[in-house]
């Protein structure tokens, strides 16, 4: 028994690392799709939550996401000034105003994930049902975790509170050493 112990834990610690590089490599890879559409990445997901949930008000996507609702205001006036989403008064409610993923976005972004789709098509071939329902399990419970953890972080220090990196505030007098775990971390 204390065999399988050091093996769990070994896995686990494994599979903290593979969550880590692929959390990077999905960043980088947004990135990369953000560039390529002339938007930052927390734009370009913003849309990608507009077109999986629908249309929805500038406050609805503030709470998706953990950002201020000023945050999200310039997140979609730089998605219409792109031609990707508009505002439009809501069908149920004319008093209340949603926005919406235009075609546009759906065709130029949609490309550029074609080679991926493929790609995730046939690495889930190598998996059985149950071995998918199993991954798919893990995927959406993390998913979860992690937006609460950003909600947790959003809510525990504002970002007017936080130093900025490289900045004196941010450093101990005289040695140059990063002082918050963030700092330590980059």
């Amino acid at each position: 028994m204390s065999r399988e112990l050091p093996r769990r834990a070994e896995l686990i610690a494994s599979l903290k690392h593979a969550g880590r590089q692929s959390s990077t490599a999905t960043i980088m890879f947004h990135q990369v799709v953000a560039d390529r559409i002339g938007l930052n990445p927390t734009d370009h997901k913003c849309a990608d939550l507009l077109f999986m949930k629908g249309p929805m008000s500038a406050g609805e996507l503030s709470q998706l996401t953990g950002l201020t609702t000023g945050a999200i205001t310039g997140v979609i006036d730089r998605l219409e000034e792109a031609g990707f989403a508009q505002r439009e008064a809501d069908p149920n409610d004319r008093r209340r105003v949603v926005v919406r993923v235009l075609p546009k976005c759906h065709r130029e972004v949609g490309r550029l994930f074609e080679s991926l789709a493929a790609a995730m098509e046939e690495l889930c071939s190598r998996y059985s049902d149950r071995e998918l329902s199993a991954i798919l399990d893990f995927m959406t419970r993390s998913r979860e975790v992690v937006h609460e953890e950003t909600l947790k972080l959003r809510r525990e220090a504002p970002a007017a509170a936080r130093p900025k990196l490289g900045s004196v505030r941010g450093r101990r007098r005289g040695k140059g050493t990063p002082t918050s775990p963030r700092q330590r971390l980059i």
